[in-house]
């Protein structure tokens, strides 16, 4: 249920520097956290950080004014049904911008939202940086002289970025990927398992719905060829849990005793990108996630039918023809990537080749120790960088 929350009257204090932070998914709200306490560790008392986010955010010391913990929806179609929530939510959060007058606004990604809110307040002068930039390489080429217009400065996260706004006048830095610095520090004391599969089927309801069932038949069929692999599936909450439960027993109750014993996991993701030894992913952050903790996948993803033909008719071609990230970075083909018309018996033929011993093993993790080395910026730190720049901007 989304909460948006009223302000506490003692919050905001003279002499304090202002920060609002917005994240609409679960990877913004990581990034919005992490940037939050090197801010603080930067500043201590004297800065005070509101903002849209979640369970992260919040315990960095955030005051969360809107939960977005269920705002993650991808689809033409899917957004449509949430409309009115997300009008109100724009309103409120304009409203409370104009009479308290942040000293500067940090957008992270989301831009269906984002972009819209960074325009009220470029027309209110209130400055905006933008933290890890709107994929415009792909959906969009004609929003980046607007994003040049509305940002102060845009901070990306990927080494290419800098190029896609050259022509432009915007500041752009390149701080490095936040993911580094936040998967070195929580990484698990664990030993990888080669025998111990990973499905990450996504956060966002709509994606695990379209996405399990082919996982799942892809493992029916991985049985048959490789009977000694132990099977997880990682989810990031509770409420995701009980619904991919649901959806197991479902596949179970119409296929019989074919599918293997499946562990279901919960809010323990990293470590499994460590234990496990390949896996079979959704398309999004965590395929990123999954290169630096050095685990071969193999990637998918589908829409709605009709988001994805209008997608194709906006989207004429892939940006250096990939759609994981990691592929885009590296400029070739790391994961083996699949979209829509997902076929259980190709992808179970392209898992055996990743497998420990398969024949592309070796090649697959070269080239993930290729994509963090381009990914580090030199040496990571890329939170606290960010945080160095937002300051600099609220002095400019």
């Amino acid at each position: 249920m989304l909460a948006i929350f009223k302000p506490d009257p003692t919050f905001f204090m003279e002499n304090k520097i202002l920060i609002w932070i917005f994240a609409g998914e679960a990877s913004g709200d990581f990034y919005g956290a992490k940037l939050a306490k090197e801010l603080f560790a930067l500043k201590g008392d004297s800065v005070k950080i509101a903002g849209m986010g979640s369970h992260e955010m919040r315990k960095a010391g955030v005051e969360i004014m809107v939960d977005s913990s269920e705002l993650g929806i991808v689809g033409l179609f899917e957004i449509l049904k949430h409309i009115v929530t997300f009008v109100k939510i724009f309103l409120r959060l304009r409203s409370r911008a104009f009479s308290e007058r942040p000293d500067v606004i940090v957008l992270i990604d989301y831009p269906g939202f984002n972009l819209r809110f960074a325009h009220e307040m470029y027309s209110h002068r209130l400055p905006v940086v933008w933290y890890i930039s709107p994929q415009v390489w792909v959906w969009g080429k004609r929003r980046i002289p607007t994003l040049a217009k509305l940002c102060r400065k845009m901070l990306v996260i990927f080494p290419f970025e800098k190029e896609v706004y050259a022509k432009t006048r915007l500041d752009v830095e390149f701080v490095g990927h936040p993911l580094i610095d936040i998967m070195n520090e929580n990484k698990p004391i664990v030993i990888r398992d080669p025998d111990r599969f990973l499905l990450l089927p996504g956060s966002r309801k709509d994606e695990i719905r379209r996405l399990l069932p082919v996982m799942l038949e892809t493992v029916l069929l991985m049985k048959k060829t490789k009977p000694g692999l132990k099977y997880t599936i990682s989810t990031p909450r509770e409420s995701i849990k009980a619904m991919v439960e649901e959806i197991v027993e479902d596949f179970r109750s119409r296929n019989g005793d074919g599918l293997p014993e499946l562990e279901i996991a919960c809010g323990d993701t990293r470590r499994w990108l460590y234990e496990a030894a390949t896996g079979l992913a959704a398309s999004g952050t965590v395929t990123v996630e999954c290169a630096i903790a050095g685990l071969p996948v193999v990637v998918i993803y589908r829409v709605n039918p009709m988001t994805f033909y209008l997608g194709k008719m906006v989207i004429r071609k892939l940006f250096r023809g990939f759609m994981t990230m990691v592929n885009i970075i590296a400029c070739k083909e790391v994961y083996k990537e699949y979209l829509q018309h997902l076929n259980p018996s190709e992808l179970k033929d392209e898992i055996i080749k990743i497998l420990p011993a398969g024949s592309r093993r070796q090649e697959i993790e070269k080239d993930m120790l290729s994509v963090v080395e381009m990914l580090s910026a030199g040496g990571g730190g890329a939170s606290r960088k960010a945080a160095d720049a937002v300051l600099s901007t609220i002095k400019k």
